[in-house]
């Protein structure tokens, strides 16, 4: 199971590791070469309230392969750090006498304190990673950037339904995240938000108007009903909340 750790904890997994590895006093060390680094299959990590699982993979190869059991962790701070299900484990597989394909499942799950609010944001990843002959090694602070952010949700609600040509149709909606602290939903204060409509039959979406949340994460606004369409909320994100659309609500004009 995958626990969150000190600092210290992982520097003396890592001390360890460079221990069993003697200096190489021949030829020039020859480098592990990395590739296919992935994190999540290329998206960001939205973590909600509950327990969120995903992956981080590459390739590492040298003419005398790697080992199988490297050191990675992934740090946002002193105090933040992830290991994933493999640490110290079998975490690479050999394809081939000089590649090997790397995969970690990392787990985070607010409910057991792995994860505060503050770290929302990018996290670093560290590895160290050796030949299976010991005469290469890898030390990276920083192999792949990770976006582990605060899950988002959002509503929109357009009435009334159906709604007289020319008439007014009011639309509210909700815009929340997810609180690692209380690991609950509570509404995003203050943030833009555009309404967006889309007309019966396109299937391009056209921002009417940019609307503010309140302090409690609301949103309301009014727009004139001219044709049959459906009408949606959209938030663009920022560096601790991805982007989210609410789902479309459809109004019959008459």
């Amino acid at each position: 199971m995958r626990k969150r750790v000190s600092a210290a904890v992982v520097t003396g997994a890592l001390a360890l590791t460079g221990l069993a590895v003697p200096a190489a006093h021949a030829a020039p060390e020859e480098p592990i070469v990395l590739s296919n680094i992935k994190v999540n299959g290329g998206k960001d990590v939205h973590v909600g309230t509950g327990l969120t699982k995903f992956t981080f993979t590459f390739s590492a190869s040298h003419s005398a392969n790697v080992e199988r059991d490297p050191s990675l962790s992934l740090e946002k701070n002193s105090l933040g750090i992830l290991l994933p299900e493999e640490f110290m484990g079998n975490m690479c597989k050999a394809v081939s006498s000089t590649k090997s394909d790397c995969k970690a499942t990392f787990n985070v799950d607010p409910r057991a304190y792995d994860i505060a609010n503050e770290e929302a944001g990018s996290w670093r990843s560290d590895l160290f990673i050796a030949s299976t002959d010991y005469a290469s090694t890898l030390s990276s602070s920083n192999i792949k950037t990770v976006k582990i952010l605060r899950a988002a949700k959002l509503t929109a609600n357009a009435s009334p339904e159906p709604v007289r040509r020319n008439a007014t149709v009011t639309v509210t909606g909700d815009l929340t995240r997810a609180n690692w602290d209380t690991r609950k939903y509570a509404g995003y204060t203050s943030q833009p938000v555009k309404l967006q409509y889309k007309k019966n039959g396109s299937s391009t979406w056209t921002t009417l108007k940019t609307v503010k949340t309140d302090r409690y994460g609301k949103l309301k606004t009014t727009v004139k009903a001219t044709a049959d369409g459906s009408y949606r909320y959209s938030f663009a994100g920022t560096s601790t909340t991805p982007a989210v659309n609410s789902s479309a609500d459809y109004v019959d004009v008459r």
